[in-house]
């Protein structure tokens, strides 16, 4: 499409338009004989898809909002690329992972651009802590503090790799693993950064990549960057929500998560250790005279370290009004909070001997507020409705729902959680004022086509909502499976009865399955499980597990593998595209109901409840449906792919909720009995239940 034909809105004179101005152009451009039908193999039109391009380009014109469901298929992401970049102005798209920003700026937008011959400038931002700081790989060069050989190595990689980089992302950087602790002493975090007083400002990555993003038409950003930048102002997304015409959210489903994650307000014993053990350092490079180092630091250190111990056990997740009065946390946390504060008293004597210090005592006074915010909130129900801390005032967390004060225990560390029980109000501040289109679109939104669920959520109640459904004949091309006579999901020996139950469906369809569960624990057992039957009965299945090797790593294994078994929990429920024969069977162990022990889930139905509404009905089941159709989802990817979804809790079918579950899946024909799933991969005729 030529730049006169489509002309781009330009900056302040973005004008609204009647809906459907745009239809005409749509039609062309998705028709088999338009641009996209010429430039990207394997295009076809669909309706479904056509049908969402228009109603975003009437979003975007009209300067409103818009909830798009698509269901798996519909080729979402080209419904909303073409109008943004045609009419959408200034456009912010943030996407649910890393990876999927990458594939965005790397992959689709160049292919919608190119095809469409649209003028628009593209820029990709991440938060800082992935680009590599000039300022810190030279001080780790220079400090040698290596803990491994492995290190050694990684630091000379990362040291090569500055001398070619443009952009200083470590993404680029295949040889040295994203998880490599190494990172974490040649990247900068707020805290860290120097700013314009640094020597080396002016080659700043994440400067130039900030400046870039001011330039461009497209911004390419995460749900995380997006919402830590709403509530800490620190990632360049606040400098370009202003000039922003469209903002669009892709896999937003996830962004109520993410949302109360930076809406919220954290603080463990790992960040002050942490501080303490650079506090020691600079406070002897810089300051040696200026007071006895070890003896500042000592008394903050034993005050966090007796803090954790406050809890003998890990995995400890407990609301503060859970905590017994007689508890030694409540004395423990106050000896910290005045250890912390005897700390900053000396750093601000010293702060002006060099500007590493005044870092110090500037990530001090914020965990001191931190500190006496949670230390000072008065309890509400079953969590505070905790007001006190700087980030939490910058976010808007005092919200009129109020939050809930919990702590949650690990092996090494403590953290002192304080979650609003609403994002609502404060992503409604975040809304308000400058007019422009906001678009929330994922193939899971709805609970059976009501939208009520998410746009309370996410403050969105009056709201557009549409859904478009899949392409994919899901009664050809997927049997629903759930077995019969398995326990009940609470029994001790669940997980077991799960694999006896799986393992003749495995059989039949010769691997090439996911196993997806709802905790780490039954993740392990059912490896363990696997392990020995495989062993047992001589089948040939590769069995991959999470934690094994990366995410990326074991789905590479998989595909190639082509009869392999693969058992994850969350992180393999979404965003996991595998197609083909490799995939043809996807169990899932339970419903994916959040732990009723949670505080957060606690505290979310007592506020529920008492406005009169069901927790479970209003929240609870909402929530596992969702979850559960993006684990559904992993199965049918594509017109030609074949095979069973297995769920084994038998709620599903014994609860009277579980009617409405199942209806919100796709509509795959159903069965109860094995035979019926070996005759659907043998192509037999089958009868539906």
């Amino acid at each position: 499409m030529t730049e006169d034909t489509s002309p781009l809105v330009a900056e302040g004179a973005f004008a609204v338009v009647a809906p459907g101005t745009h239809d005409a152009d749509i039609d062309r451009l998705f028709a088999s004989t338009g641009p996209l039908g010429q430039a990207v193999g394997g295009f076809r039109p669909r309706q479904a898809q056509t049908e969402m391009a228009k109603a975003i380009a009437d979003a975007i014109a009209q300067q409103r909002t818009l909830i798009a469901e698509a269901g798996t298929g519909t080729g979402k992401t080209f419904a909303y690329l073409v109008p943004a970049l045609l009419w959408g102005g200034k456009v912010i798209v943030s996407t649910g992972t890393k990876n999927l920003q990458d594939q965005l700026y790397l992959r689709d937008i160049p292919t919608v651009r190119k095809a469409l011959s649209a003028p628009v400038s593209v820029a990709l931002l991440k938060g800082r802590a992935n680009y590599v700081c000039h300022f810190h790989l030279e001080r780790t060069l220079q400090n040698g503090r290596m803990t491994s050989r492995e290190d050694v190595g990684y630091l000379r990689e990362i040291s090569r790799f500055m001398k070619t980089t443009s952009s200083g992302d470590k993404a680029e950087l295949s040889k040295v693993p994203e998880t490599a602790l190494i990172w974490n002493l040649v990247t900068s975090t707020r805290d860290t950064c120097m700013g314009a007083e640094c020597q080396y400002y002016q080659d700043c990555f994440v400067m130039k990549a900030r400046k870039e993003a001011q330039q461009a038409d497209v911004v390419v950003v995460n749900h995380h960057l997006f919402f830590a930048d709403v509530a800490l102002k620190d990632t360049g997304v606040a400098e370009l929500l202003p000039s922003a015409n469209t903002i669009i959210f892709d896999e937003a489903h996830q962004l109520p998560e993410v949302a109360t994650l930076f809406f919220g307000n954290t603080i463990s014993t790992s960040q002050i250790l942490e501080l303490c053990r650079d506090v020691l350092a600079e406070g002897l490079s810089h300051a040696r005279d200026g007071a006895d180092w070890g003896q500042v630091v000592v008394p903050v250190e034993k005050a966090a370290r007796d803090l954790r111990l406050a809890f003998p056990q890990d995995g400890v997740r407990l609301a503060v009004n859970q905590i017994a009065p007689s508890s030694a946390f409540f004395p423990a946390l106050e000896t910290l909070r005045a250890q912390l504060h005897g700390m900053i008293a000396i750093l601000e004597k010293q702060a002006e001997r060099a500007e590493t210090i005044e870092q110090c005592r500037t990530r001090a006074v914020e965990l001191g507020y931190q500190l006496d915010g949670w230390n000072s909130a008065p309890s509400v129900g079953s969590g505070s409705s905790g007001k006190s801390t700087k980030k939490a005032k910058a976010a808007g967390a005092e919200g009129e729902e109020g939050s809930v004060l919990w702590v949650e225990a690990f092996s090494s560390s403590l953290q002192l959680h304080q979650t609003p029980l609403s994002i609502a109000p404060i992503f409604n501040k975040q809304r308000e004022g400058v007019a422009r289109s906001w678009i929330f679109t994922s193939a899971t939104l709805a609970v059976k086509n009501d939208f009520q669920h998410y746009a309370s959520q996410m403050g969105l109640w009056d709201e557009p909502a549409q859904s478009w459904p899949s392409p994919f004949d899901y009664g050809e091309q997927g049997l629903l499976y759930v077995p019969q006579n398995l326990p009940q999901p609470n029994s001790p020996d669940y997980t077991d009865a799960v694999i006896d139950a799986a393992l003749p469906v495995i059989e039949a369809s010769g691997g090439r399955a996911f196993l997806l569960c709802t905790s780490i624990r039954a993740v392990n057992r059912a490896a363990e499980r696997l392990r020995a039957e495989f062993e047992a009965r001589h089948l040939d299945f590769p069995l991959m597990v999470q934690g094994e090797a990366g995410r990326t790593e074991l789905l590479d294994r998989f595909r190639a593998a082509g009869n392999a078994v693969l058992i994850g929990s969350q992180s393999f429920w979404e965003g996991v595209d595998v197609r083909g024969e490799a995939l043809s069977l996807v169990i899932i162990d339970k419903l994916p109901f959040s732990p009723p022990d949670d505080p957060v889930l606690a505290a979310r139905i007592d506020a529920l409840e008492s406005k009169g509404m069901n927790g479970f009905m209003h929240h609870q089941l909402p929530a596992a449906i969702i979850n559960l159709k993006q684990g559904a989802g992993r199965l049918i990817r594509d017109e030609t792919d074949r095979g069973v979804l297995m769920i084994c809790d038998p709620r599903l079918i014994s609860k009277g909720y579980g009617r409405r579950i199942w209806q919100s899946l796709p509509p795959f024909k159903r069965t109860r009995e094995l035979d019926a799933v070996k005759a659907f991969w043998r192509g037999d005729a089958i009868d539906p239940d």
